[in-house]
């Protein structure tokens, strides 16, 4: 993996702004008429101008253009032909919208992903597992083609159980899962159900996105423990960005960004005011290499603490995101005065032993918001104890009393793709 020195990242980043503006301006009907009005249609522009006069562009924008300009919006800076790679959002926070790509964008994504790759140490002579349902979702597809391109030996898991997946592992003797937290974990949860023990299994790596739990340490090192020691490497993106960072090789549960695609920025997630590095925020992207559907100082949503070291221990200047994605600005809840992100429950429950899974209700009480939380318990586990627990140790992190109702196993629902374990207005009388 090569590594970049800050001022290379920053000579990159230049190159790579001016050669996007150039393109938009004249052609990208959605982009075009905001440069202009900022003055940053014409000439040489720097980063800091760049910074200080283009306005954001939030998720409403785009998916107001699209609705309104059906079925993709005018956020294209080609003619439709030179388009060949349709992907679509998972809708979790709002209507699925669609995304196109080119050849070139495309290509800049696998780049991408490869970095993802090499800096958890797959090379050609890794077996990837693939367990999940090849949608329209950018990250599968892209994850399998670099992977393909990197030269491993690639193995799809789609419309399959979850025991015919790990039947199929067990044969192809596959040494790297690619999934979800969640589904990592359902899948050593099936295998203990059929007797299938997982030292049977050749894995030995485990990639995952969709969720922060690769970044959360006890949800980590539950995943690693399930799997027989095999180390777990997080990453994160967005189907409207592509994919943003790499697992530090240094300091598990870090994430570094891919400065040279991507031009970050941190930002005051309630007055939108530019953070200094290593402020903790919001993440502000403009995509400098997806040419052909682009989006410029893009609030993404995901709260992130930064730091800038030079170097990192890993050798890298690239962005540093310490614990990863700590959470995201719409999940964040206000329970009695206390501020409650879904990172830190499942920080808490991943460190229990005994949870199997576990569900968040949020409803009101008297115009206040407040949680309830049911617990499924491992087979042979003490539920109320476990219960007790729970409940005890969110009191000492968070000062709150949480109601705990413990639910018979195979209760509460099982996730392949992203989970959706807060339910809101839910569960209350």
């Amino acid at each position: 993996m090569q590594i970049f020195t800050l001022d290379a990242v920053r000579e990159q980043q230049r190159e790579s702004l001016g050669i996007l503006l150039n393109a938009l301006v004249p052609d990208n009907q959605f982009f075009a008429s905001r440069l202009r009005e900022a003055g940053l249609d014409s000439g040489e522009v720097t980063l800091e101008q760049f910074i200080s006069k283009m306005p954001f562009t939030m998720r409403e924008d785009w998916t107001r253009d699209q609705l309104e300009t059906p079925p993709y919006g005018t956020n294209l800076t080609f003619a439709l032909p030179v388009y060949s790679r349709i992907s679509r959002s998972s809708g979790t926070s709002g209507t699925p919208m669609i995304w196109l790509d080119t050849p070139q964008s495309w290509n800049e994504m696998l780049n991408n992903w490869s970095c993802v790759y090499e800096s958890a140490g797959i090379n050609d002579a890794s077996r990837i597992f693939f367990a999940f349902s090849f949608g329209p979702f950018l990250g599968f597809w892209t994850a399998f083609e670099a992977g393909t391109r990197l030269g491993c030996m690639c193995i799809p898991g789609g419309a399959m159980t979850s025991l015919a997946r790990l039947e199929l592992m067990t044969q192809t003797q596959a040494d790297v899962l690619c999934c979800t937290p969640t589904y990592a974990m359902h899948l050593s949860e099936v295998a203990r159900k059929h007797g299938l023990d997982t030292e049977r299994l050749a894995i030995e790596k485990i990639i995952v996105a969709g969720e922060p739990g690769g970044s959360i340490p006890s949800t980590r090192a539950l995943m690693s423990k399930q799997w027989n020691g095999a180390q777990v490497f997080d990453h994160h993106g967005m189907t409207e960005v592509g994919p943003v960072s790499y697992p530090c090789p240094a300091v598990p549960g870090n994430l570094h960004v891919m400065e040279t695609s991507y031009l970050a920025e941190v930002v005051d997630p309630v007055t939108g005011a530019i953070g200094a590095e290593g402020d903790r925020g919001e993440l502000v992207l403009t995509t400098l290499r997806r040419i052909g559907s682009p989006l410029l100082r893009y609030r993404t949503g995901d709260i992130v603490q930064t730091r800038r070291q030079a170097p990192c221990a890993c050798g890298s200047q690239e962005l540093l995101l310490e614990g990863g994605i700590q959470g995201r600005t719409d999940d964040m809840i206000t329970v009695r005065g206390v501020n409650v992100w879904p990172s830190a429950i499942e920080e808490i429950a991943r460190g229990i032993c005994g949870i199997e899974e576990y569900q968040v209700d949020i409803g009101s009480d008297q115009a206040l918001q407040e949680i309830r939380i049911r617990v499924e318990p491992c087979p042979s586990s003490d539920g109320a104890r476990i219960c007790r627990e729970f409940q005890s140790r969110l009191r000492e992190a968070l000062s709150l009393r949480v109601q705990m109702d413990e639910v018979p196993p195979e209760t509460l629902p099982r996730f392949e793709f992203k989970a959706k374990r807060w339910n809101r207005n839910e569960g209350r009388e």
